[in-house]
């Protein structure tokens, strides 16, 4: 009779090592934006939000990399992805719309903004179009200064 006590990994005995049971997966892609900051004062007043990327797709330079960027920032990208790549449906940003200058540094405005611009960046990074025939997406990820095109 077998023992109802037994762990998963006494179970497994020499079937399976460690690294075998918890392999990485082939294509990796992790997207997280988080981290939002607001700098400046009165009129000179913005926000930028961590990009955090951990992959192990060959196009991308780096394994993991922490990058910031503004919402006007992620507006270039999408003009440059869409006038790049024609034959691409870009998906939209989270809306900017008319808003007050007391509600746009709102912690509710503020995180509701992170969590679109979160789905943006996920989508857009796992388009397999534009991982692999975009450098502009891929700077945009990881470089520290993303030299953009206005």
């Amino acid at each position: 009779m077998s023992n109802p006590f037994v762990s998963f990994s006494q179970e497994l005995g020499e079937y399976a090592v460690h690294d075998e049971v918890y392999e990485e997966p082939e294509d990796l892609l992790e997207i997280e934006v988080c981290n939002p900051i607001t700098h400046g004062h009165g009129t000179n007043k913005y926000t930028d939000y961590e990009i955090v990327c951990r992959t192990n797709i060959p196009c991308f330079k780096k394994r993991e990399s922490r990058v910031r960027r503004r919402f006007s920032d992620f507006v270039k990208l999408k003009k440059l992805l869409e006038s790049d790549n024609k034959r691409v449906v870009v998906p939209p940003l989270p809306e900017s719309g008319l808003l007050t200058y007391k509600k746009r540094f709102s912690e509710s405005f503020i995180e509701e903004r992170r969590v679109g611009l979160e789905h943006f960046a996920q989508v857009v990074a796992s388009h397999p179009l534009l991982q692999t025939g975009s450098r502009t997406m891929v700077s945009f990820m990881q470089d520290e200064i993303w030299q953009n095109s206005d």
